[in-house]
């Protein structure tokens, strides 16, 4: 009886227990549910003195340790439930919250996957399973929970919402609008929803779509600073920036540690040249999140156009270090080092940044260029090709493409590429770089409209140093000459003396260099030549036009317009009250803020001027200064000492092969059949292009080895002197010899040439009637090639004109550097006059 009695009294003692226990956790709830978290909790721990296993203190203890952010309290006191109880889904669910918010996603699946397998209908918890495989990056697996939430729960919103995100994440846009169009159908008041839909059509490029979809997220919740922010972003590449940076600072104002807000922000602003501005912004968002590798990455991008090379390097870095995967990060630093000359760094990094993304087709171009470079025509044209298939809209590649191809005299598909490139410029599609336009098509139409789209795109007018103010009249005009090619490049060997000569009682004049150049000869004749030779690689365009303004250059002369390392951008910044385009690009710029062009009534017959954006300036002989310092050609070569057969007649080329179309390659092999024994001496451009060329000549019936290729000559006075072994220079059209043909004709060499309508395909033209020679001029590839084969065949008409293209090269105008400088002075003299007369610019006519 005893142990009975004793029984008896344990199991009184139990009950009561319970019972406390019970009566406990029903009070400890009610509190909780009214938010009393303290006093729940203090109810759930007098329930854990009394029974240490009790599940549900326990679990509820737990929840609001989570509530009070305390995640690993919360994780050991659930696991702790789940161990007294296994079977309750409920836990399961809780617990996978928790081990979310600890960031140990996969624990947190596993624990969703439990409660799924003990209840599979609790709509919520798939939708949570979802939203965990989503940040895990498992798309499709996160669009089948939502999906089971859905089926569920047909109106279950936030499902709906979640979906359209990993949908938006697969890449499926419209199907992600059709998830986010549902979840609104279902919940009208829904700002999140709108918010993600704004992302999903910014991704679609339905920007006004986004901005409206944004807009509407903002009016349900005007607190909303993410919605604020990704408006900001479709409306920069609305390019409505002044709009984008007021809707960054609404969602600063809002959120004022807002780190994504700043740097999005200080993105806007560098697109408004406010760089300083921008640099700011990038500090704030470091300064809120030291860890914020995208910032430093954008700071970085700044300082870059600021030409804080150093700066931007250590950015680069720095968002490297913090974030290695970064493949933006790579793709940039790589910029510099290009821009550095420093290309097989750049390639590494390019390199690197596509390892880590491989569709990104920005950096394949990149290092298609640097390819380039070196002399990796090949390889350049793969990444080329491969950045076209992820992005065929990508802007300027398409010409890119044919260009190189010109380059490798790779022909297979020239016909189709031109027109397909006629049909996209005429739809105001940004398909090619004016340069590489000038060697394709012969059409000052179609050279005009891809200068203005080019300039209208990528070099717009820049207000920010805001209007020049009038100056008074001075004696002395102020010239200012800017190039990336002051050093051993063309447009130094052409205009040295043209510096050397300019009067210094009228004028002052000096240069603004901003390309990478080793000490030379050329380069210390140059910096002796100017006034003032300033380098200013390290200058942003802005810094550059306020110093062209601090000194006062009434003329600011661009030498290189749209070719390599150009900086277009000091122009758009006005760095003068008149601004010039010579010598450097054959075309319009396209832009409102180049005043005048240097040409002649060669280049420019007065009914093209409609196809020009500046105001012509005719000069009254050839447009092209001359160096008459250049040595003559003194060294004697012997023909087998620059490759060429003892007898027979010679053509040669010396243009670069991208300008050899195969119009013009026809002509050529038709003139070798004509003309037995005879070659055709060409540039050794790149072994691609001459191995082509020959497998052409061969389809033509030529034997490939009629075709000569003269290997690169360092010292320039040497590859003067080898031309005399040449008869007659072949010219290309629709891109003339410019350069080219002057050396030709300074070594005695003539140039046959046929006439286009561009500017580009005129100068050679233009160098013959200068020198007296206008009977090398035709019109047409038949005549062009009548008159080669005339001259081929008769020694005694050839003689004559190189006897005159002797005597003319010291008594005509193209090689009177004396003369050119006196017209191009007058020339200067007369668009300034205008200027202080508050004229505007207008043709000028120079009389010889």
């Amino acid at each position: 009886m005893a142990n009975i009695g004793i029984s008896v009294s344990h199991c009184t003692v139990a009950n009561n227990t319970l019972a406390q226990a019970q009566q406990l956790f029903e009070q400890g709830l009610a509190f909780q549910q009214n938010g009393q978290l303290e006093q729940a909790q203090a109810l759930y721990e007098k329930i854990l003195n009394l029974q240490p296993n009790h599940f549900g203190a326990l679990h509820y203890c737990g929840l609001i340790a989570y509530q009070q952010k305390n995640y690993q309290l919360a994780n050991e006191l659930i696991s702790k439930a789940i161990q007294f109880n296994p079977n309750n889904a409920a836990a399961y669910s809780n617990h996978g919250i928790v081990l979310k918010a600890l960031k140990q996603l996969d624990a947190a699946a596993a624990s969703y996957r439990h409660a799924i397998a003990i209840n599979p209908n609790h709509a919520a918890v798939h939708n949570n399973l979802g939203n965990v495989l989503l940040e895990l990056k498992q798309f499709d697996a996160a669009v089948s929970s939502y999906e089971r939430a859905i089926a569920i729960k047909p109106d279950y919103a936030e499902a709906y919402n979640y979906r359209g995100v990993a949908l938006q994440e697969l890449k499926q846009f419209d199907a992600a609008v059709a998830s986010f169009d549902t979840a609104i159908a279902f919940k009208p008041d829904y700002a999140d929803v709108y918010n993600n839909r704004g992302n999903v059509l910014k991704e679609l490029k339905q920007l006004d779509a986004a901005v409206a979809s944004y807009n509407q997220a903002i009016a349900i919740m005007p607190d909303f600073a993410e919605a604020y922010s990704n408006r900001g972003n479709a409306l920069q590449e609305l390019k409505r920036l002044e709009a984008a940076v007021a809707s960054f600072e609404r969602a600063i104002a809002i959120m004022p540690n807002f780190a994504q807000a700043y740097t999005n922000c200080g993105n806007a602003l560098k697109e408004l040249k406010q760089l300083d501005a921008a640099i700011a912004n990038h500090d704030h968002a470091i300064r809120i999140q030291p860890d914020f590798a995208e910032a430093y990455h954008n700071r970085g991008i700044v300082f870059h156009e600021l030409k804080q090379v150093d700066a931007a390097l250590a950015d680069y870095e720095r968002a490297i270090a913090l974030k290695p995967d970064f493949a933006e990060a790579y793709h940039s630093r790589g910029m510099v080092f290009y821009e550095l000359k420093q290309f097989n760094a750049a390639l590494a990094n390019y390199e690197r940044a596509i390892a880590l993304k491989p569709d990104f087709a920005e950096a394949y171009i990149d290092n298609g260029a640097t390819l380039q470079n070196l002399n990796k025509h090949n390889d350049a044209l793969q990444c080329y090709e491969k950045a076209f298939k992820i992005k065929p809209d990508i802007e300027y590649l398409y010409g890119t493409i044919i260009h190189i191809k010109m380059k490798m005299c790779d022909w297979g598909k020239v016909e189709s590429n031109l027109a397909e490139l006629k049909n996209k410029i005429l739809l105001n599609e940004k398909a090619i770089n004016p340069f590489d336009l000038s060697s394709l098509l012969d059409s000052l139409e179609l050279q005009k409209k891809s200068s203005e789209i080019f300039a209208h795109h990528r070099y717009p007018d820049n207000y920010l140093l805001g209007s020049i103010c009038k100056r008074p009249f001075r004696e002395k005009i102020r010239i200012g000459y800017f190039s990336a090619d002051f050093g051993q490049h063309p447009v130094s060997l052409l205009t040295a003396e043209l510096y050397e000569r300019h009067d210094r009682s009228k004028f002052d004049i000096v240069a603004f260099s901003f390309g990478y150049h080793p000490l030379s000869e050329i380069r210390n004749r140059l910096s002796a030549a100017f006034d003032k030779f300033i380098d200013v690689r390290d200058k942003s365009d802005q810094e550059v036009a306020q110093l062209s303004r601090d000194l006062q250059i009434d003329i600011a002369v661009d030498l290189g317009g749209y070719t390599k390392d150009c900086r277009t951008g000091i122009f758009a910044c006005r760095a003068a009250p008149i601004q010039v385009n010579y010598l450097g690009f054959p075309g319009t710029m396209g832009a409102g803020f180049i005043d005048y062009m240097i040409a002649d009534n060669t280049l420019i017959k007065p009914q093209f001027q409609i196809y020009y954006n500046e105001k012509i300036v005719y000069l009254p002989n050839s447009y092209m200064v001359n160096d008459s310092q250049r040595k003559l050609p003194e060294k004697q070569f012997k023909r087998q000492a620059v490759g060429l057969p003892a007898t027979g007649f010679v053509f040669c080329c010396f243009n670069n092969t991208y300008k050899i179309t195969p119009a013009i390659f026809d002509c050529w092999m038709r003139i070798l059949k004509a003309v037995d024994s005879s070659v055709l001496w060409l540039k050794d451009d790149n072994y691609i292009a001459s191995n082509n060329l020959k497998k052409q000549a061969e389809l033509r019936g030529v034997c490939a080895d009629r075709l000569i290729f003269a290997k690169p000559i360092k010292e320039y006075s040497e590859h003067l002197a080898r031309h005399r072994q040449a008869d007659l220079f072949l010219d290309t059209l629709p891109y003339n010899a410019h350069t080219t043909a002057s050396d030709a004709l300074w070594a005695g060499l003539p140039v046959l040439t046929c006439i286009g309508e561009t500017f580009a395909s005129r100068v050679a033209a233009s160098l013959l009637n200068a020198i007296h020679l206008p009977e090398l001029i035709t019109y047409n590839f038949e005549d062009y090639e009548h008159l080669a084969l005339k001259l081929a065949m008769n020694s005694t008409k050839l003689t004559e004109i190189k006897t005159r293209l002797e005597d003319n090269r010291f008594t005509t105008p193209l090689f009177n550097t004396r003369l050119f400088t006196k017209h191009i002075e007058t020339a200067y003299t007369q668009m300034y006059k205008r200027y202080q007369a508050d004229l505007p610019p207008d043709h000028i006519y120079i009389s010889p």
